[in-house]
């Protein structure tokens, strides 16, 4: 990696988001550092969520940022994510989802890691938004021993180069950590900061609350670990994780 401040791309993948799509999009006009590129990959929506996008078009010109919108029918929010990476120039791509929003340092502290240290995959910490209101954070590791627990999508950022390498598959709503769990088997370098980059809705299709629902996330993720090459006993840790997301609710 070069010591270089990084052109970074940012990615959403959206669906009839209208209602949350702005907030994800103001923060990433807000950023301290600013992106080159905005890149918004629509799955053909019906409520306006096209019509908001382009509403917005001037904001990120009157800024220099380039804002890339494609839609048009997909395999699935991973097989976005793919298109989005593809059609990416940054050095550094970053994936916000349409639920989610960066706070207003995150792109900036991105820059700094990959021009201080380098970088193939970086994470930080994450705001977790309960349907209530309240909220709790959860906190970025990196350690040998591979868990969900220590990684967080929204803060998630990778060098653009790996995407040559590296796909999402599109089998489950787990085939994101299924990438990182890749990441790591193959020893990308790996750069954690311990500060709150995102704010994470919880809510959609990974965080349903039913003894079914736990029971398939188990099964996909204990699949995707072992593909990857790792150990039976992280069945253990597949039943842990989804045990913890019942009693959080």
């Amino acid at each position: 990696m070069e010591n270089r401040k990084p052109e970074i791309s940012v990615i959403t993948v959206t669906l009839n988001s209208a209602e949350t799509l702005a907030d994800t999009m103001r923060s990433v006009l807000s950023q301290t550092y600013l992106p080159a590129e905005y890149i918004v990959i629509d799955g053909c929506s019906s409520d306006g969520t096209i019509g908001l996008v382009e509403e917005y078009r001037d904001k990120f010109e009157d800024k220099g940022i380039r804002l890339i919108l494609v839609s048009e029918p997909d395999n699935g929010i991973y097989d976005a994510m793919n298109k989005g990476a593809a059609i990416s120039s940054g050095d550094v791509v970053g994936i916000i989802n349409s639920d989610d929003y960066y706070e207003d340092c995150a792109l900036e502290t991105v820059a700094d890691a990959y021009e201080r240290e380098g970088f193939g995959l970086f994470y930080a910490d994450v705001r977790m938004i309960q349907p209530s209101g309240r909220s709790f954070i959860k906190h970025a590791r990196n350690r040998s021993y591979a868990t969900s627990r220590d990684w967080n999508h929204p803060t998630t950022f990778i060098a653009r180069s790996l995407y040559d390498k590296y796909k999402y598959r599109t089998d489950s709503i787990h085939d994101d950590y299924d990438l990182i769990l890749r990441l790591k088997r193959d020893k990308v370098k790996t750069v954690i900061r311990n500060k709150v980059l995102a704010n994470f809705r919880m809510r959609g299709v990974s965080h349903r609350r039913s003894l079914g629902a736990a029971a398939s996330s188990v099964r996909d993720k204990y699949r995707i670990y072992r593909r990857c090459g790792y150990s039976r006993f992280y069945l253990f840790e597949c039943v842990l994780v989804e045990a913890g997301k019942l009693l959080i609710g």
